[in-house]
């Protein structure tokens, strides 16, 4: 499994969700609403999720282990680091 496209979304807002972030996987498959947050620790990704009944929000896609969790959060905060370094375009 390779990332091959990330995109962005910078959030202006004050608030601890800095950005959303989509991801293609090997030019076929992408993953939408990825967040990134800023926690006491520091920054990390929320994968896409929704309110269940019971009020529990749940993953709706993730990765099944941590080696696939900690690259695809390596690609998705450098990405980040990389477009806070270039110009807002009028959002």
């Amino acid at each position: 499994m390779k990332i091959t496209d990330v995109r962005v979304r910078k959030i202006t807002k004050e608030g601890k969700m800095k950005a959303i972030v989509s991801i293609t996987i090997d030019n076929e498959f992408v993953v939408h609403d990825i967040k990134v947050i800023e926690g006491e620790k520091g920054l990390f990704i929320a994968m896409p999720s929704k309110k269940a009944s019971d009020g529990e929000y749940r993953d709706i896609a993730h990765p099944i282990n941590s080696e696939t969790r900690e690259g695809i959060q390596k690609i998705i905060l450098e990405s980040y680091e990389q477009a806070l370094s270039e110009p807002d375009n009028g959002e």
